[in-house]
């Protein structure tokens, strides 16, 4: 289960990110789960906490947005939303396809708290 790795590195990337802010808690984190990317939505879920165990992240709520794959079609120039897993363009039925989203995994924001 690759996830508790990407959960870990995850959990260091923020608390690396609350220090540099000199935050005393992190509240949420907000990531972009691209659906090409290659992590299971759910397994993050089940490893998130336990990575994030006697951390700063302890207690942050971890909120995954997930995105779409998208395609810009060579023929008619359309972006589209594939279904998967078929990768061809949504107006013209052409395989001739560029994928140009959803295949990230990106820290979208990370809620801190400040001393006052």
């Amino acid at each position: 289960m690759h996830e508790l790795s990407i959960a870990l590195a995850l959990v260091d990337e923020v608390e690396q990110i609350s220090a540099r802010e000199r935050a005393r808690n992190v509240c949420g984190i907000s990531v972009s789960l691209g659906e090409l990317c290659g992590v299971e939505r759910e397994a993050l879920e089940f490893c998130f906490p336990l990575a994030a165990e006697g951390t700063c992240v302890e207690r942050a709520k971890l909120i995954i947005n997930e995105v779409k794959t998208e395609v810009l079609c060579a023929e008619c120039g359309r972006r589209s939303n594939p279904e998967m897993p078929c990768m061809i363009c949504a107006g013209c039925g052409s395989s001739n396809v560029e994928i140009t989203g959803g295949c990230d995994f990106i820290i979208s924001s990370v809620e801190l708290e400040q001393d006052e």
